[in-house]
């Protein structure tokens, strides 16, 4: 197939119509218009697998434009490679940051559960 209807796109990537209308109003994917018809062609498809993949990673739709338009701009695939390992990088050091509070939290609850118990074992058994 050189091209996809909008419903069929839905379909394969699990995403709404109204999902993919929002991604062509942002300026992410721009199908063929035959009337009021979308066509999508093998150039959407790979932006719209880019899009779900940087979503998945925690990227925002607008840093996510900025990398998917770099293959088509000024510095090109090699400036766009360099951008996304940057980002890369600093999304995984905020990943790891909210692990460290997370496991931090974790052990504040566990400290706290503990006291809580131990107060409990102290009070007199007032149930009937």
């Amino acid at each position: 197939m050189d091209h996809w209807t909008i419903s069929e796109l839905s379909a394969e990537y699990g995403v709404t119509l109204r999902t993919l209308r929002h991604y062509e109003d942002l300026g992410l994917l721009s199908p063929e218009r035959r009337g009021t018809t979308r066509r999508y062609h093998q150039r959407e498809r790979t932006r719209l697998s880019l899009i779900l993949r940087g979503k998945r990673l925690g990227f925002s739709l607008d840093e996510i434009r900025v990398i998917v338009n770099m293959y088509d701009e000024p510095p090109g695939e090699r400036g766009q490679l360099e951008y996304l390992i940057a980002q890369c990088d600093a999304r995984r050091e905020q990943l790891v940051q909210q692990r460290r509070d997370i496991d931090a939290t974790l052990d504040e609850l566990s400290a706290a559960k503990a006291r809580c118990e131990e107060e409990l074992a102290r009070l007199p058994d007032s149930r009937p």
